[in-house]
């Protein structure tokens, strides 16, 4: 009993350290995201998938070093994985802002915060399963 108490305290502390990593990204992907489709003109998908992937890596690196504390000495490997699982996550939030933005006539920001936040529960359960699963 006492270990499972043990490991829930783990899971939650890692999942808020996640979430702390992934708010920080949320001003890299919206910041690029800004940038690109404001100030460049770039389409809006694209701007999002740009803003979107900027932060999957500055999030896998702010991750690897605190959230699971990794020391796999395969970064390539553990890199690859974390950035397959964030394109999914993409996929996922590209779907829900279509989803919303197009047929439901909401705000693009607001409808983005709605799938960043469906996307931290799929790329922390996936993250944790896959990337920095204990071997």
């Amino acid at each position: 009993m006492i270990y499972i108490g043990y490991v829930i305290r783990e899971l939650l502390l890692k999942f808020l350290k996640f979430g702390f990593v992934g708010f920080s990204g949320v001003f890299v992907d919206f910041g690029f995201t800004y940038i690109c489709k404001e100030l460049l003109h770039i389409q809006k998908y694209i701007s999002n998938a740009i803003g979107f992937m900027l932060a999957a890596s500055s999030n896998y690196f702010l991750n690897r070093i605190w959230t699971f504390e990794s020391t796999n000495p395969n970064i390539a490997i553990e890199y690859s994985e974390f950035i397959l699982i964030s394109f999914i996550g993409l996929l996922i939030n590209t779907l829900i802002l279509w989803l919303l933005v197009s047929k439901l006539n909401m705000n693009f920001y607001l409808s983005k915060i709605f799938a960043i936040a469906v996307v931290t529960i799929w790329n922390f359960v996936a993250n944790i399963m896959v990337t920095f699963a204990v071997r």
